[in-house]
């Protein structure tokens, strides 16, 4: 089959069409990244091959935003300084931009990305309830956000797309990623799975769950659609999002999925992974 005739195959366009317009705010005249050879990494990098699956980020960046939820200081960032009741999709989406933006895009661009959002976290800053202060460019919250990105989004590809990744691979994406974390501002910066595992076995004392956390994961895990058929790939995201979660961090939410039903989630999100692959391919 030529190029043409399958780039006109209705399926396939109907898809695409659905995931630009998942991830692209049209009404900010939003497009989608353009892969550029002078990037920040390299089209040979283990980043341009995790970060290049739909799916798997969806599930992983689902699985991140419930565990950073699970941080006090990182908690109160979000529910003091942003409309993320309102507006939890545009919170997915502008995640996702940043990751594509300083994977894909022109360097130029990526670093100008990466300014903008050093600049927004200047003035998210305040209190705890208890009255102890924060701020987003603490080192230590922005290194707990950069560890379950990053973690997370490993995970979610080795299990939905490279089931045999080597450790070697697997070292060398945090350490890619290390690049990224450290110019926001993070640290300690893991640079090997094991120093990922570490740092966040580290953290796990400082984290809680309450009513505030609870909101946050159901407006993640419930997203509002249209209609239902709408809203199911939505769903389907979180569930495979709390198949990711370490067991600790589902038991501080409260979350505990049906091992009958684990194996239906995996299978539907493999289906979604493929067919998304299929058409972008």
């Amino acid at each position: 089959m030529s190029e043409s005739n399958r780039t006109s195959n209705p399926v396939k366009r109907a898809i695409r069409q659905q995931v630009v317009g998942m991830f692209n705010d049209r009404e900010q005249g939003e497009a989608p990244v353009v892969r550029s050879r002078n990037a920040l990494f390299a089209p040979t990098s283990v980043a341009w091959r995790v970060h290049g699956d739909v799916a798997s980020m969806m599930a992983g960046g689902i699985a991140s935003l419930l565990l950073q939820m699970l941080h006090p200081g990182v908690l109160a960032g979000v529910w003091d300084h942003s409309n993320f009741r309102a507006d939890m999709h545009g919170r997915l989406r502008r995640t996702a931009r940043f990751i594509a933006t300083t994977t894909y895009a022109d360097r130029s661009a990526a670093e100008a990305m990466i300014r903008r959002v050093r600049s927004v976290h200047d003035g998210v800053k305040g209190h705890l309830p208890d009255g102890t202060a924060y701020e987003a460019n603490d080192p230590a919250l922005l290194a707990w956000v950069h560890v379950t990105e990053t973690h997370s989004f490993l995970d979610a590809w080795i299990r939905y797309g490279e089931p045999w990744m080597s450790r070697a691979d697997q070292d060398r994406y945090f350490a890619e990623m290390a690049l990224i974390g450290g110019a926001l501002g993070a640290e300690p910066l893991p640079r090997t799975r094991a120093e990922a595992n570490r740092l966040m076995t580290g953290m796990r004392p400082a984290l809680r769950a309450d009513a505030r956390t609870a909101e946050v994961a159901r407006l993640i895990l419930h997203p509002i659609a249209a209609n239902r058929l709408a809203g199911l790939p939505g769903r389907l995201a979180g569930q495979a999002g709390v198949d990711l979660l370490p067991r600790w961090a589902r038991s501080l939410h409260g979350l505990s999925p049906s091992p009958l039903r684990t194996p239906l989630v995996r299978a539907g999100t493999l289906g979604v992974a493929q067919a998304l692959r299929w058409a972008f391919r």
